[in-house]
């Protein structure tokens, strides 16, 4: 049987945005733009956001609120939403990963987890 938590499935792409980024001002943004799936049988609504954003110096930001982009979607079964957002780092490489909290049609309240993804400056090594 799937778990609420597994219906939930949170797929991410990235991208380094250099023309507002100042890396000789310890300043670079990306953008990240997430996908999320509802595989269940029910419909979900996202109701909360918290992530955890960690620079290359070890330095946690922790990101807490309602909703995403000023919105708390409910996703039908079989469908996806997305969105797109941004973050500045003051390293060229850091990683963001967090949950949803989500709440099921039948009022039931679970997670959904955002997996680790890298935002990193193209060519890199680090």
């Amino acid at each position: 049987m799937t778990t609420l938590e597994d219906s939930i499935r949170v797929e991410v792409t990235t991208e380094y945005i250099e023309q507002q980024s100042s890396p000789d001002e310890d300043k670079y943004l990306f953008s990240y733009t997430i996908t999320i799936i509802n595989l269940g049988d029910s419909a979900a609504k996202l109701e909360t956001r918290h992530w955890l954003i960690t620079d290359a110096n070890g330095h946690i930001s922790e990101v807490q609120g309602a909703g995403v982009v000023g919105e708390t979607p409910t996703i039908a079964p079989n469908t996806a939403y997305q969105y797109t957002s941004g973050t500045v780092l003051e390293t060229p490489v850091g990683i963001m990963q967090g949950s949803y909290g989500m709440v099921s049609e039948k009022g039931e309240s679970f997670k959904a987890i955002i997996p680790p993804f890298r935002l990193a400056v193209p060519g890199l090594l680090h």
